[in-house]
């Protein structure tokens, strides 16, 4: 599966018009079952507020929103749309309404959430996600600074080294990549070489 973006943590944006008052939370969240986590917290947070509108995409394709009792395809929708816009997915999408006591009809309902859903979205730190795999291997003190050498050149990401009898290296690398390296890093040590790797997953890198 391909690389994608989506946000780290958690942002928030706070959109006013006529009185009324939008916060809009943006969150990772990689299954339904996290976004849900995280509605049901802006809510539990929010208990006094009109509506709690959402929407979340995740990378398998899985989307869902709701307007939460404002008029059909006046919140639900503009949020979903706005995350379309930037990009992302693995995203919820919370935006709080405390009603001002002004209606602001459905023009300035779609332009109210769409303004929150995307302040959220532009305050939240963008990360590339790609499918990694974790790897390790113990190396003699002779050989650690040229394996070490020929990891970064793989184009690893290199963690600090343990130092004990002998040198324990870990580092992320895009799947996939890492059997060329085991290759050269077992001919170095004459079949010695014992690299440790994890399943392949979705992370930061």
């Amino acid at each position: 599966m391909s690389d994608y973006q989506t946000v780290r943590g958690v942002s928030t944006f706070e959109y006013e018009e006529k009185r009324s008052r939008f916060i809009a939370t943006a969150s990772f969240a990689d299954t339904e079952e996290k976004a849900l986590e995280v509605l049901n917290r802006v809510r539990a947070a929010n208990r006094t507020a009109r509506h709690n509108v959402y929407a979340y995409v995740l990378r398998n394709g899985r989307t869902r929103y709701s307007d939460d009792g404002e008029p059909a395809k006046t919140a639900g929708t503009p949020v979903l749309e706005s995350i379309g816009h930037a990009g992302v997915s693995d995203v919820i999408v919370v935006v709080t309404r405390y009603f001002g006591g002004i209606l602001l009809g459905t023009g300035g309902l779609v332009r109210a959430y769409t303004a929150a859903a995307s302040g959220a979205l532009q305050q939240a730190e963008l990360v590339s996600m790609r499918l990694v795999v974790d790897c390790s291997l113990c190396v003699p003190y002779a050989l650690f600074e040229q394996v070490q050498r020929m990891v970064a050149a793989a184009g690893a990401k290199l963690q600090e080294p343990v130092f004990a009898d002998v040198v324990t290296l870990q580092w992320r690398m895009p799947a996939g990549e890492e059997t060329a390296l085991c290759q050269s890093l077992a001919e170095l040590m004459r079949g010695a070489a014992q690299v440790q790797v994890s399943a392949p997953e979705y992370a930061p890198f």
